[in-house]
């Protein structure tokens, strides 16, 4: 059986993998540190592992650590692995700023979720209800062989989907384009605006607009609006007045040059800032 160990088992990524792997093919094995994570981990059935009995013999070492301790973990870690065996990254972020401990006789490969789409339809509440993904709702992931042969990775990727079953589609990018996916355009991007969105409407209540008239008339328009754009209603598109108002809107919220988070050197300061 191919083994696999998770490091960080008792992490928040950490136990939905664990959920995922536990009862899957693959030889298991768990490690933990903290008091707490030791404890969530045993809630879930299974056993915590000293790094140095599993390390040794994983074909796969899952790092589910925070970014900002990938640097200190792989580096004592990564050196018990065994040549030829795979470290997985949750993340692109570790990997482009350099805080994997280099090996040349050991894969990388990164795996990360998209997370289920705004445009799902799922068949019960459970699954409804499952907005990170990895439990119910159907999700695509992304995928890249950071270093290593080239038929490491279709492996590899075997893995990741069922690490963040039931997935739709594996999509096959660089390391560096899952970069600018994130943090660039789902975080140092996305989640700002969605923030700002949500500041807009705050703003509104302040107003004077009950504040669930404002709630269903926002998320409605949201809505509709995502639809429009992302090609879910074939023809449909914005009204004479509704592109003026966008035009507007765009002149007094957004810089000329916004889409220069999106360029490499941008990426990279995000990127650093993070790990």
């Amino acid at each position: 059986m191919t083994k696999v160990t998770i490091v960080g088992a008792g992490g928040k990524m950490g136990c939905r993998l664990t959920d995922n792997l536990k009862d899957s093919n693959f030889d298991m094995t768990y490690l933990e540190v903290s008091p707490e994570g030791i404890e969530r981990v045993k809630s879930r059935g299974v056993e915590v592992s000293q790094a140095k009995d599993v390390v040794p013999e994983a074909d796969y070492v899952i790092f589910a650590v925070p970014d900002i301790a990938i640097k200190s973990v792989t580096s004592k870690i990564v050196p018990m692995m065994k040549p030829g065996a795979v470290g997985v990254s949750l993340d692109p972020a570790a990997p482009l700023a350099g805080h994997l401990f280099a090996r040349e006789d050991i894969s990388y490969f990164a795996s990360h979720p998209s997370h289920p789409s705004v445009f799902n339809w799922e068949p019960n509440e459970k699954a409804h209800l499952d907005y990170f993904g990895g439990i119910s709702a159907k999700q695509s992931i992304v995928c890249a062989l950071v270093q290593g042969p080239e038929e490491v990775y279709q492996a590899a990727e075997e893995l990741a989907k069922i690490m963040f079953a039931p997935v739709t589609v594996s999509h096959k990018i660089t390391i560096e384009q899952m970069g600018i996916l994130e943090p660039a355009l789902s975080e140092t991007f996305g989640a700002a605006v969605v923030t700002v969105l949500k500041e807009g409407v705050d703003r509104v209540v302040e107003l004077g607009v009950p504040k669930e008239a404002a709630y269903d008339f926002f998320l409605g328009h949201i809505n509709i609006e995502l639809a429009l754009l992302f090609n879910q209603l074939p023809g449909g598109q914005f009204s004479d007045a509704a592109l003026k108002a966008i035009n507007i809107g765009k002149g007094l919220i957004f810089r000329d040059n916004w889409k220069d988070v999106f360029e490499s050197k941008s990426v990279k300061e995000q990127i650093n800032a993070i790990t």
